[in-house]
């Protein structure tokens, strides 16, 4: 079973800790929300979690207030058994979204045994960050939510000014050097000779569809980074709240049945206006993207931005190493699999793996050099 313990307890022994001078709670705390799961209990107490429950969605949000409003406490994770109604986990996550002590709080599902009904099921309910199952290994539970709180925190300050956030540490080399001059002034040449098509491609996406002419969305780059990033738009307006309506749709599919990493592709999606399909066969859509370059946001050359709720399911070390690498317009994986059914998730973020470990200036002249043969896709994804 969990091992319960009372918030009375945390109090008094966060209060022994610090006596004794040792920074923060003497336990890691977990919250989890239904029936106590013997396998899942031994396997937060091995990854070092002291567990208080409620038993229902709703009187969480009473737990929750109680030990925020009267010990101080925030649990470091949130765990919702999935067999719950989804109306109910519907409710609990408005409460969390509407209070900013518990929005940034990881969120996940517990599943004894996933399947894609349920999967698709707890994937409907915004705001749940992964879902695991009595076969988690308590390792991968650990770096989930270290990784989801590190993930979030950075979400959190997204909206802020770039001034006032922690710059990212990027250690200084004759490399990196060598890859960012190089970057801004092929950036820079770019833009001046792009210019003409530029105004002309913003005037059609004007006359064909209401709407702005430049796209932008928070994307994960080098570490982790979350900035705003700018291309054409080449769908209607709103199309991202219409993405779950097409999650059947989807070239990936269910992946590790929702226990691993998910991307989203949609074949002939039917969002995309017509001259935002020209757009994308000729990679057109991508040209405002030289802008995140200058701005230091992305390299030429490196692993594509991700969405953030794509990024959020990449929570393993082995797949975070795809993020040790610069943010880049082309790369790897564009010169050897874009446009193509049969890339896998997996084989994609191996590709974004292998950019990692061999990057160099060098390989990214390479990639340079082979990036126009790839330039026009044969599926319109």
């Amino acid at each position: 079973m969990i091992r319960t313990i009372t918030s009375n307890t945390l109090y008094e022994e966060q209060k022994t800790a610090t006596a004794e001078g040792h920074q923060g709670p003497a336990h890691k705390l977990s919250l989890f929300v239904g029936k106590a799961s013997a396998t899942l209990g031994s396997s937060l107490l091995e990854a070092g979690y002291a567990g208080v429950t409620a038993e229902h969605p709703a009187s969480c949000e009473n737990l929750l207030i109680r030990l925020l409003y009267g010990h101080g406490l925030l649990p470091d994770v949130i765990v919702c058994d999935a067999s719950f109604r989804e109306s109910e986990v519907r409710k609990l996550m408005d409460f969390l979204q509407c209070m900013a002590e518990f929005r940034y709080i990881p969120f996940l599902a517990f599943c004894n045994h996933p399947n894609p009904q349920v999967c698709e099921k707890v994937r409907r309910i915004g705001g749940v960050d992964d879902i695991i199952g009595s076969n988690t290994r308590p390792r991968d539970i650990v770096d989930k939510i270290r990784f989801l709180k590190k993930f979030k925190s950075l979400r959190a300050n997204a909206g802020e000014p770039r001034q006032d956030r922690k710059p990212l540490r990027i250690p200084f080399s004759f490399e990196f050097l060598t890859k960012r001059i190089f970057d801004v002034l092929i950036a820079s040449i770019a833009i001046l000779v792009l210019a003409p098509l530029m105004i002309l491609i913003a005037l059609v996406i004007r006359l064909e569809s209401r709407g702005p002419v430049f796209y932008r969305a928070l994307r994960a780059g080098t570490a982790y980074r979350v900035f705003k990033f700018i291309k054409f738009r080449t769908m209607v307006v709103g199309a991202d709240s219409r993405l779950d309506q097409l999650s059947h749709l989807n070239q990936y599919g269910d992946a590790d049945l929702g226990t691993g990493p998910i991307f989203y592709k949609v074949p002939n999606d039917p969002r995309i206006t017509r001259i935002g399909a020209l757009l994308r066969k000729t990679s057109l859509d991508e040209i405002p993207q030289l802008f995140n370059v200058i701005m230091g946001d992305m390299s030429l050359v490196g692993n594509r931005p991700l969405p953030l709720y794509e990024a959020a399911t990449l929570t393993t070390d082995k797949w975070a190493e795809r993020f040790l690498a610069p943010a880049g317009i082309t790369g790897l994986w564009q010169i050897r699999k874009r446009g193509r059914k049969d890339m896998s998730i997996h084989e994609r973020i191996n590709l974004d793996i292998v950019y990692a470990k061999k990057r160099s200036f060098l390989y990214d002249i390479w990639i340079m050099f082979h990036t126009p043969s790839a330039l026009i896709q044969t599926e319109n994804v």
